[in-house]
């Protein structure tokens, strides 16, 4: 089953050339806001901590973005610089390398993975009028921020719940589970499924809250076979998914599990083990190895940094894109002048299809497909 298919890697590409082309030569550096010099994108991605393995997806889909527009020339003459640093995950590490981006002068923000790490870093960047491309964090406390200067590149947290929803009613399930972190993005996931599902008349018979970095699972496990549910929703991240998963299996737990789009990596199947992790669904915006055509793409990724893209690789990658066009379009880095081409931004080819934003500067088209894990990855469910 899929939901929402959305654009092509040809789009994308067609894009990107009609849009940024070599305009002249490189001038000297200007100043944040200035019509000439290198334009400074920042990125906020975990380096550390449980999610390390997403920020090396996102750092390089976005630097490839990078070296491909430099390598056309720029925007109108004006070559693209980008910094990383580590949001790990965690709000107060998160602020710090804000902290440091705004320090280093950057022009936008194309960063942020975790929403609770994404949120306090609004107000850091907001204060210096810096907008900022999200490529993944997705929770509606972010939109519920209003803040003028944020833009969603990836789907939110109301469209992943209702795909969760209809695919969980579609699987005619009579009796669910649902488990998050307590953290923002993992439980506005499951508030919203729990909703989206009364709605539809299926029966919610569990929520659990755990606590992300501990082991013991047994409580969660517990409560779910009580439950007698046949259908378990982990909105978290793959390192608590993975021991979910492994501990449900040993109990005896046979039903259905599903798992949100912070979960969808091979880490979550070395954690639950291969033989448990067969089956397990996922709903995610999609990823490189499930767009069509995207392979010539993944070649391209794997042949400049010598392995696999991942989640988020493409959204970071878009993210850099959008952010090359809204320069060219305002002409300046200035960061009221960028929000105004971003607001208007209609058709700009990106992976999830023709980008047009909503009043809330969330995406106005595209939502979540329903994977499932087969062998070692995740494919699409047929």
């Amino acid at each position: 089953m899929t939901i929402n298919r959305r654009g092509t890697m040809a789009a994308a590409a067609v894009a990107l050339g009609l849009t940024l082309t070599a305009c002249g030569d490189l001038t000297q550096d200007g100043s944040a806001g200035s019509d000439s010099g290198t334009i400074k994108l920042g990125m906020l991605a975990p380096l550390t901590g449980s999610s390390a393995a997403i920020g090396p997806y996102m750092k390089h889909g976005a630097q490839l973005a990078v070296d491909e527009i430099n390598a056309a020339g720029g925007v109108d003459g004006r070559k693209l610089s980008l910094t990383v640093e580590d949001e790990a995950c965690d709000p107060k590490t998160a602020a710090a390398g804000a902290a440091k981006l705004v320090s280093a002068s950057i022009d936008i923000s194309v960063g942020g993975y975790c929403s609770s790490a994404t949120l306090p870093t609004l107000s850091i960047f907001g204060k210096t009028n810096i907008p900022m491309l999200i490529p993944a964090a997705n929770s509606a406390d972010l939109v519920a921020q209003k803040r003028n200067n944020v833009f969603l590149i990836n789907g939110t947290g109301i469209q992943q719940a209702e795909a969760a929803a209809q695919f969980i009613k579609e699987s005619g399930s009579k009796s669910v589970a649902l488990i998050d972190d307590n953290t923002s993005y993992s439980a506005d996931i499951t508030k919203r499924t729990d909703k989206n599902l009364r709605a539809d008349g299926v029966r919610v018979a569990e929520h659990q809250a755990v606590t992300a970095g501990e082991s013991d699972y047994s409580g969660a496990v517990n409560a779910v076979l009580k439950a007698k549910a046949d259908f378990v929703y982990w909105t978290g991240y793959y390192q608590e998914g993975g021991l979910l998963i492994k501990q449900l299996k040993a109990a005896g737990y046979r039903g259905r599990i599903m798992v949100a789009d912070g979960s969808v990596d091979a880490k979550l199947i070395q954690i639950a083990g291969k033989h448990n992790a067969q089956g397990v669904f996922a709903t995610m915006t999609q990823t490189p190895q499930t767009i069509p055509g995207g392979q010539a793409w993944v070649a391209k990724y794997k042949k400049k940094f010598g392995s696999e893209p991942g989640p988020y690789s493409t959204q970071a990658y878009d993210a850099v894109r959008v952010a090359a066009e809204a320069v060219k379009k305002a002409g300046t880095t200035d960061g009221q002048a960028l929000t105004a081409a971003l607001e208007k931004t209609d058709g700009f080819k990106i992976f999830s299809g023709p980008l047009k934003f909503t009043p809330e500067h969330t995406l106005s088209a595209g939502g979540f497909d329903i994977l499932v894990v087969k062998d070692n990855g995740f494919v699409p469910n047929k």
